[in-house]
This record gives C-alpha cells, sequence and structure tokens, in this order.
C-alpha cells in the first residue's frame, strides 16, 4: 500500500502483516501478548489474523468499554472465518449465529444479561461445547460460567496516545 501524504497520521502506524502473524505465533507458544492499535484497521486486522488460526471448541472473551473497538475486532475475526455477512453486535438478541464461514461462530453479545441463567435460554452451552468458536463481548458479565480454558482479549483506550489508539491485551487463560 503506497503512502498517501494526506492521510493522517494513524495511516504512517500501519503494522506489518508479516510481523503481526509472528507476533501471534509468539503468543501461540507464550500465552500473551500486547499489542498496539493506532486505527480501526490494525485492530481489524488482529482480529482477521486471529479468526484465520481459530480451531473448532475454541472460546475468545471480549472486555473493554463502550466504544473501544470490541465489535471492530470481532468483525475481523469473522472475516478471518471466511464470513462475509455483515456482521454487527447481538445486543439486543445475545446470540447471532455465523454458519457460512469455516467454523460455525457464535458470536454473543452478553451487555443486557441480567442473570447469567439468561444464557441457558439462548443455548449457551450448545455452543460452548459445539464444534465452532465462541466470541463473548462483556464477558465479565458472565465471568462465573466462562469455561476456565478460553482467550481474554483486553481492549482499552489511552486518550493520551489519540483517539483511535487501542491498547489490546491478549492472554492464555488455561487451567491445567
Amino acid at each position: 500500500m503506497g503512502k498517501n501524504p494526506d492521510a493522517d497520521d494513524t495511516r504512517a502506524h500501519i503494522v506489518n502483516i508479516g510481523e503481526l502473524r509472528r507476533e501471534l505465533q509468539r503468543f501461540r507458544r507464550d500465552g500473551s501478548l500486547l499489542f498496539h492499535s493506532h486505527g480501526p484497521e490494525e485492530t481489524r486486522l488482529l482480529g482477521r489474523l486471529l479468526g484465520e488460526s481459530c480451531r473448532p471448541g475454541q472460546v475468545y472473551t471480549l472486555t473493554g468499554d463502550l466504544g473501544t473497538g470490541k465489535t471492530l475486532f470481532t468483525q475481523g475475526f469473522a472475516a478471518g472465518l471466511g464470513i462475509s455477512e455483515p456482521v454487527s453486535s447481538p445486543t439486543f438478541t445475545i446470540l447471532q449465529v455465523y454458519d457460512t464461514g469455516r467454523l460455525p461462530f457464535y458470536h454473543f453479545d452478553v451487555y443486557r444479561i441480567a442473570d447469567v441463567e439468561e444464557m441457558e435460554e439462548v443455548g449457551w452451552e450448545d455452543c460452548i461445547f459445539g464444534g465452532g468458536v465462541c466470541m463473548i463481548e462483556w464477558a465479565e458479565l458472565v465471568e462465573e460460567i466462562l469455561p476456565e480454558n478460553r482467550l481474554r482479549i483486553t481492549i482499552e483506550k489511552d486518550p493520551a496516545k489519540g483517539f483511535e489508539y487501542r491498547r489490546i491485551t491478549l492472554e492464555e487463560m488455561t487451567v491445567l
């Protein structure tokens, strides 16, 4: 991609995709990764690369304040699975199922959950223990029912580093 002299400074930070792939390989080995996203393209790219490498049965949890890019990240993840249909946050339906990619994709948004028992009503266990991949936005609200083995993704803003900057932390949560 050529440089556009009229583009804002954020464009100068676009990461090298090969370098990011190597970082993700290290993450798979080490269990944690801190990624600095300087714009929506980088956040979506990280999600896409994780989606490309995910395996059946994996659970990903997303935490972060409103407007940090959880759904944007999820859209990239879905693209990595080969899902071409629009992906939006299922805030009012709690669960959206996408089955047009290489794996079934279960996208939860539990922001409006009043009681974790509501998760049973949407078929939570069928998704978690099925052959697809789960992404759970606002996962901290249902912490007590999350599987012990999961990948936790935390997205944070830092206004001092710019409006579009996000600090994205990936942590493998496993119980031996």
